[in-house]
């Protein structure tokens, strides 16, 4: 299995005001900020995005898919989450996934955190991420651009009932990951607050890039109870294979010793007031 037939999953979001804006406090200011901002979900909801779109994602099926999965998504077990198959036209699935950084690249400033539990078994090995979209193809710069848009937050927002949502241009937890052969992530939560605006941390949004997936990797995300007592769902990271999941809280986990990944992630971000 070559690294391109890796798994991949992407996370991100492009429009954080900055952390030194005044909030507005007063009453009236309040009143206009909440009347703004339903005026301009309600704008696009109400609107369909143009048939004929030059992009990667098809917005007209994923808004249609937002609006009639919102209930189930808010309800869903063992916290608000969806699994949405086929995410992105063939066309688009194929264009990111010839466009997917290679690890032997020299080229590519790769980060890796390799990290072990305080009884010497690894936490976290072989995981490796880019969040410098300097270092991506145009299709994959493309594809986290549309995902980080204001059309997909507010998409996003209708999905899961979380609003506003942020999204965050610097991809600090998202990006493309790579988990070579023999790599594991085990099970964690993952960080609350943004590193440098502090927003509270709501979703992840996963999409895999990983034709020829088989069963015998392993490597499946999972989705433990709230008291980790157990895991309550499998998700295989088959390729054009998206999964968003509402944080807090989260428990993803990849059982170690298994094939090989590599996933496009994206984080949104909400005021420490904001959403359910």
């Amino acid at each position: 299995m070559s690294e391109r037939s890796l798994s991949a999953a992407t996370w991100s979001g492009p429009l954080l005001a900055r952390a030194s804006c005044p909030l507005m406090t007063t009453p009236n200011e309040l009143r206009r900020q909440k009347v703004a901002e339903a005026l301009l979900r309600r704008g696009f909801l109400q609107l369909s995005p143009p048939e004929q779109c030059d992009t990667l994602i098809d917005f007209r099926r994923v808004l249609a898919i937002a609006k009639e999965s919102s209930d189930s998504y808010q309800a869903a077990l063992p916290f608000p989450h969806i699994v949405i198959d086929d995410f992105l036209p063939e066309d688009g699935f194929r264009q990111v996934l010839e466009g997917l950084p290679q690890l032997e690249d020299g080229k590519i400033e790769w980060g890796n955190l390799d990290s072990q539990l305080p009884d010497g078994r690894p936490a976290q090995r072989l995981k490796y991420h880019l969040h410098n979209v300097l270092f991506m193809k145009p299709a994959v710069r493309q594809l986290i651009a549309e995902m980080n848009s204001g059309p997909f937050t507010l998409l996003l927002e209708q999905l899961t009932g979380i609003h506003p949502l942020v999204s965050d241009p610097h991809l600090q937890g998202g990006g493309v990951h790579l988990v070579k052969p023999g790599g594991s992530l085990r099970i964690h939560a993952d960080f609350n607050k943004h590193p440098a605006f502090r927003f509270d941390r709501r979703l992840n949004l996963l999409l895999y890039m990983n034709p020829g997936w088989q069963e015998s990797y392993g490597g499946d995300l999972e989705l433990w109870a709230k008291d980790m007592s157990r895991c309550e769902k499998r998700v295989a990271p088959i390729a054009n294979r998206c999964v968003i999941v509402s944080r807090p809280p989260s428990r993803p986990r990849l059982p170690g010793g298994y094939g090989p990944q590599i996933d496009c992630a994206l984080l949104l971000h909400a005021t420490p007031s904001s959403g359910r």
